[in-house]
């Protein structure tokens, strides 16, 4: 089943051609809970817009949001309402907190030290990090310390409130958003929250990409190399590289139960790796399909943009320069589906599946239909298994090999 295009959202704004104004969709966020998606849709604004859409919306294939006169423009969906964050730079990471609102009588850690229950962090152009209250739209604070553009933000997915951030500054930084520290304003010192942890040095190029596992004991983060690299999120040093790539690694991902690893690459490949040995388990090729290309365009390469896995953990979605969004399943080799789209530089899961977000150069977003799938019992158990045990401990298991391959990964 073809992915069908649910949705296109475009900027309203007109076109501005100044170099301080770039149009580009450079990110897009669902929050954990499903219940928000972030929308940089270039121009220096992110859009917060309450999920799920309108049904007119996702009934018809394109909508414009429009901003009147610069002021925020809300509408409506239930208690919540539409937000425009003017971030004064160009936006080119974003990422939720992995916390969601607290109900009554919850203990959220978040709350519990003083933070909103959900915060959105964007990586702007300058080097700085401007994190914003979801439910008001309100700025909260900023993170300084970057001296170049931060592309990629990753929040802790255990719900402690850990950032990192991955910069063209060629380092990672790991924020941690509890912490409260003084900085000077003129005579006095104010406080803000967030403290640097730690700087992760190690790339040589700009780094494009950083995933933390969903069991927060490691982070992988690629750069304009051949290499990814793999920190430890316990001690924040280098395990490994993984090498592999024929040109610059520029998106990662870790499956749900942390067992996998893909990097995607200018050289048109996915490599899916086990994080704990570095092992390459299989190669994802990109063959252009020259007869969905227009004949009279001079696109040559399938050069990756972005790779993110299915929550369940069964499919993995990719975007190329040869306009197509593909969507992989985890046991073949050749991709199960595909849509054409033009531009693409971004994709996300839903939290929940069943769509794919993708945003373009143009500024623009789009929804598409997922494959939806019911998980086998065999998966499952490995799901349950992998999301606590390591490929070394399934490997010390006094169970039959073919048993151990499947835990592994290893039956492709």
């Amino acid at each position: 089943e073809e992915p069908v295009l649910l949705a296109e959202l475009k900027p309203g704004r007109p076109q501005r051609y100044d170099w301080k104004s770039s149009c580009e969709t450079w990110s897009v966020a669902f929050s954990p809970d499903g219940a928000w998606f972030a929308w940089s849709q270039g121009h220096c604004v992110v859009k917060l817009i309450p999920w799920p859409l309108g049904e007119a919306e996702l009934g018809c294939k394109t909508s414009e949001r429009k901003s009147r006169g610069g002021k925020a423009e809300t509408w409506s969906h239930g208690a919540a309402k539409e937000k425009t964050l003017e971030c004064g730079q160009i936006v080119w990471g974003l990422a939720f907190s992995a916390w969601p609102a607290a109900e009554d009588g919850d203990t959220d850690p978040a709350c519990a030290v003083g933070l909103p229950c959900l915060v959105l962090a964007t990586g702007l152009n300058d080097g700085q990090i401007k994190v914003w209250e979801v439910q008001t739209g309100h700025l909260l604070f900023s993170l300084l310390g970057h001296q170049d553009v931060v592309r990629d933000l990753s929040f802790a997915p255990n719900g402690s409130p850990i950032l990192v951030s991955a910069s063209r500054d060629k380092t990672l930084r790991v924020w941690d958003l509890s912490r409260d520290v003084l900085f000077p304003s003129g005579d006095t010192f104010l406080l803000s929250p967030g403290r640097q942890v730690q700087v992760l040095s190690g790339h040589v190029q700009w780094v494009y990409c950083c995933s933390i596992s969903p069991d927060c004991s490691m982070l992988c983060s690629a750069a304009g190399e051949k290499s990814a690299l793999l920190w430890s999120m316990r001690s924040y040093t280098l395990i490994r590289r993984l090498e592999g790539h024929q040109s610059s690694v520029v998106s990662c991902d870790f499956s749900p139960d942390s067992a996998l690893l893909v990097t995607a690459s200018y050289d048109a490949c996915v490599i899916m790796w086990d994080p704990y040995t570095g092992e390459q388990l299989r190669t994802l090729r990109h063959v252009p399909l020259h007869s969905t290309l227009d004949s009279s365009s001079e696109i040559h390469t399938s050069s990756l943009r972005s790779v993110c896995f299915s929550p369940e953990g069964l499919y993995l979605a990719t975007v190329a320069d040869d306009r197509l969004l593909r969507i992989w399943a985890l046991e073949l080799r050749s991709p199960v589906a595909f849509a054409p789209m033009i531009n693409g530089l971004c994709c996300m899961y839903f939290p929940h599946g069943g769509f794919i977000a993708t945003g373009t150069r143009d500024g623009h977003v789009q929804f598409w239909t997922a494959p939806r799938v019911l998980s086998s019992l065999k998966h499952l158990c490995r799901k349950a298994l992998r999301t606590f045990l390591t490929t070394y401990q399934v490997l010390a298991l006094p169970i039959p090999r073919k048993l151990k391959e499947f835990l592994t990964y290893r039956t492709f």
